[in-house]
């Protein structure tokens, strides 16, 4: 069974249990100033975990697209990715716990699922603290799912009681918080409970590791494959405890992982999409997957999630700041590795389209981004090239000098993206080598900078609905509008990015708009602010939100799932398909100024945008 097989297996399976299928939300978030990127499953749908009526329903699933980058480091090991796919399903205030642990069971172990061997799943529960009793429910509806095939599972210790492989036995575990908790996302909110499913590798059990293997062992024997999260209490801000009154159901589950699982394969590297790129990649190189597995590894992670970034509908370039540092930090990263294993030409793009080819289909985004995805790439190696080239001077001027420091290796490898590789090559060659350990403790201070800054990026998943932001997300509308009047239908939103300090709106236009274009745009948004216009909001089919005229930028993935819209009505001046948030009247926004209007890439233009707030 293929990923894409998988994926459409799990999503198919909650569409019979009354699940809307939901599109993968923008990697890039659009409203978020909080965090770079869309990092969990449950990410986008926090607002309607706490209590906004999601327009598709109370029961949704979906396969999301996440990245982070707190481990990019890391990547060439046999486990460690960039991007990943979290399939989910939620519920809204609908079912609980029974179902949610019995869809689980259903979908790992029948036919209708991935028919995996009951006898290699274990489960934990949340052992019960002063705050929240022990989950006796979520253990006695495991031991039901397990009697239902044949099994008797028992309740064991993690210190004494080593997990069965029979029948019989210990196959359910109780941790504490630390574990077996979720939330809340910030010092108040929603939290409760969550149970992970594990699935034994069969790996025998090594020393160094717990004295009894257990599912939470780091041995390598167990892999948590699901987490299903049970939100049922509220925590208060005087720090206790209550009863939920919408009960929600949040669950995850790794795509990669589980594909790696059910072929068999001993890690994700070895699953068919990833083959598939290292077919691509080894084309183009000297040496082979199997003289250079870790190289291999790096660039077939580092392309795949610069592609889903690049050829994001929030599409974000290589660059120097924010988001755009990531991509390039993970493009130089491969274009590195791919310099090592002798690639001698321009590669990124081409092992881009092998990415498009595998994932297009289901990800029309890519598909559709690709002639930007190409564009922004060969750019980037071309520059990168030129660093290179300026890296290799500077080389050339420190040993001329004397003997190169570790220091002075880091320096080349951060700015000039040098691998510790070649310049020991090249020192090697003219007689001299350099202090690895000094490079490395620079390294090592590196690495845990860009971690604590990575740390501080994503706090919880909740996104910043200040006031400041949310005034701009409405200013993006009146925005979206007054560029299509001025100049033409042909503008189709690109992209979007909101700070609580300004806008920036990506669009379809050929060339640079003229001063007289800026100031009209600038004074329709500030005509429809003075104008103080009520903002409203309603639930529609997609058929119905088009037929009323409302500009839609997701409108093509829903209607593909067949899923309904929430369309924001600016008075008698706009209406778009968006998820907020709003402010009620447009008035609050105080006045609108145009910062800065500049291209990103061929037939793409991007302006920056502030908003006064209303005047004290």
């Amino acid at each position: 069974m293929t990923l894409s097989e998988i994926r459409q297996k799990y999503l198919d399976f909650f569409k019979s249990k009354d699940h809307v299928i939901i599109p993968s939300a923008s990697i890039v978030p659009e409203n978020d100033p909080t965090v770079l990127f869309t990092t969990a499953g449950m990410q986008p749908l926090v607002p309607f975990l706490v209590g906004t009526p999601h327009p598709s329903g109370k029961r949704l699933t979906d396969a999301q697209v996440c990245l982070r980058t707190d481990d990019i480091d890391e990547v060439g090991d046999n486990r460690h990715l960039t991007m990943f796919e979290m399939l989910g399903n939620w519920s809204l205030g609908d079912y609980f716990k029974e179902e949610s642990i019995g869809y689980s069971f259903e979908f790992l172990t029948s036919d209708k699922g991935l028919a995996l061997d009951p006898k290699r799943i274990y489960v934990t529960v949340f052992e019960g603290d002063a705050d929240a009793p022990r989950d006796e429910e979520s253990i006695a509806l495991w031991q039901k799912a397990f009697a239902s095939a044949g099994i008797t599972a028992e309740v064991g210790v993690s210190e004494k009681d080593e997990p069965t492989k029979t029948e019989k036995g210990a196959r359910i575990y109780a941790y504490p918080k630390k574990k077996n908790w979720w939330g809340p996302a910030g010092l108040t909110g929603p939290c409760g409970p969550d149970t992970e499913i594990f699935y034994d590798t069969g790996l025998p059990h090594t020393e160094g590791f717990d004295v009894v293997c257990n599912p939470n062992c780091d041995c390598g024997r167990f892999v948590e494959i699901w987490n299903n999260v049970f939100m049922q209490y509220n925590k208060t801000a005087e720090g206790t405890f209550e009863p939920l009154a919408q009960k929600n159901v949040d669950t995850g589950m790794g795509l990669e992982r589980i594909t790696t699982i059910k072929q068999g394969s001993s890690t994700v590297f070895d699953i068919e999409v990833f083959q598939s790129i290292f077919d691509a990649i080894n084309a183009l190189a000297e040496k082979t997957p199997q003289e250079a597995e870790r190289s291999y590894r790096i660039i077939a992670d580092h392309i795949r999630a610069a592609t889903f970034v690049i050829g994001d509908q929030n599409g974000v370039a290589p660059s120097n700041v924010g988001q755009g540092y990531i991509v390039r930090r993970l493009l130089r990263r491969a274009i590195r590795e791919g310099k090592r294993i002798g690639i001698n030409e321009m590669f990124t793009a081409k092992i881009a389209d092998e990415v498009i080819r595998l994932f297009g289909d289901h990800y029309t985004q890519l598909t559709n981004n690709r002639e930007r995805i190409i564009e922004e790439m060969n750019k980037e190696e071309e520059k990168f090239g030129r660093t290179i080239e300026n890296g290799m001077k500077e080389l050339e001027k420190m040993m001329a000098k004397g003997e190169v420091s570790g220091e002075q290796a880091f320096l080349l490898y951060q700015s000039f993206g040098f691998p510790i590789e070649l310049t020991e090559e090249l020192l090697q060659e003219n007689g001299k080598q350099v202090d690895k350990e000094a490079f490395a403790a620079e390294f090592k201070k590196h690495q845990d900078l860009s971690r604590t800054a990575s740390a501080g990026a994503f706090k919880g998943g909740l996104a910043d609905h200040s006031e400041e932001t949310t005034r701009l997300h409405t200013a993006t509308h009146l925005l979206h509008k007054a560029l299509k009047v001025v100049l033409g239908d042909h503008v189709e939103q690109k992209g979007s990015n909101i700070t609580a300090e300004r806008l920036r709106f990506d669009f379809s236009h050929p060339q640079k708009m003229t001063d007289e274009e800026k100031q009209r745009v600038e004074d329709m948004v500030n005509d429809a602010i003075r104008r103080d216009l009520p903002v409203t909001s309603g639930t529609y089919t997609t058929d119905e939100a088009r037929d009323m005229g409302a500009l839609g930028y997701f409108a093509d993935k829903y209607a593909q799932l067949g899923g309904n819209v929430t369309v924001y009505t600016v008075g008698d001046y706009s209406k778009e398909i968006c998820g907020g948030p709003h402010v009620a009247h447009t008035g609050e926004l105080g006045s609108f100024k145009l910062v800065k209007e500049e291209a990103v890439s061929a037939g793409v233009r991007r302006i920056k945008a502030t908003v006064t707030g209303p005047q004290k």
